[in-house]
């Protein structure tokens, strides 16, 4: 297979969505937007599928599941505009379904590129059982995000309590990391970066650096899944 691509006129277009979001304006564009933007977005997804099994087994890439709507849902938004004026993919753990758990995500947007992983938004029983893991195993979650490779996309990120959470030790050897409400890895670069030839060399990298951060971080949270559907079938 070749190595996906996006090209100037993938950015041109989304600029262009931008400056002209509104339906008639898309809909007599969509063969563009269908050869210029969701079409290489959908090779690059294909390919990920063909590489993840070497670093990410549990990751799941399918053009079905990974694409985002280019509709935006406006019905509780006070921004009407009807179309997201990026594109985007996510991959998540197959064990754990689409937008749960922790997973990769990239989007190419009219002023940047944007690759990330990790876990976003955790229910409050999510959190609680991803911070008892960190308790037990902090020693894991410091050599993931300790690496050099990791450090070199900023550390480790996400919005944070101000004290270790109530339950925990103040002065537990993970508190640090106990304070996260979310647990993420990133880079950003200008929107140019994605036209690159050694594109998508550079995304195969840095998810191969977040992909240890979310093996850890779903391992308590599909263990929960086991227990939960084992109890459900016990109470059937």
């Amino acid at each position: 297979m070749l190595t996906p691509t996006f090209t100037p006129k993938t950015l041109a277009f989304l600029r262009a969505l931008k400056r002209h979001n509104d339906r008639e304006w898309f809909h007599a564009r969509k063969g563009q937007y269908q050869a210029d933007v969701r079409g290489p977005m959908t090779t690059f997804v294909e390919q990920l599928a063909v590489d993840f099994p070497s670093f990410a087994p549990h990751m799941h890439a399918d053009p079905k599941i990974s694409l985002f709507r280019q509709w935006r849902d406006t019905r509780f938004s006070e921004n009407k505009a009807p179309l997201k004026t990026n594109i985007a993919a996510v991959f998540p753990d197959r064990r754990l379904g689409r937008m749960n758990g922790a997973g990769l995500y990239f989007e190419v947007a009219p002023g940047w590129i944007w690759i990330g992983g990790g876990l976003y938004s955790p229910e409050g029983a999510q959190l609680q059982a991803v911070r008892e893991h960190i308790a037990a195993n902090h020693k894991t979650l410091r050599a993931i995000v300790g690496s050099k490779a990791f450090k070199t996309i900023g550390g480790l990120k996400g919005e944070r309590l101000s004290r270790v959470p109530r339950g925990f030790d103040k002065d537990h050897p993970a508190a640090e990391y106990l304070q996260f409400k979310q647990f993420l890895g990133s880079r950003e670069e200008p929107a140019a970066f994605a036209t690159r030839p050694d594109f998508y060399k550079q995304l195969l990298a840095t998810f191969k650096t977040l992909a240890p951060l979310c093996a850890f971080l779903n391992e308590p949270l599909v263990a929960r899944q086991k227990l939960d559907r084992r109890a459900h079938i016990l109470d059937d």
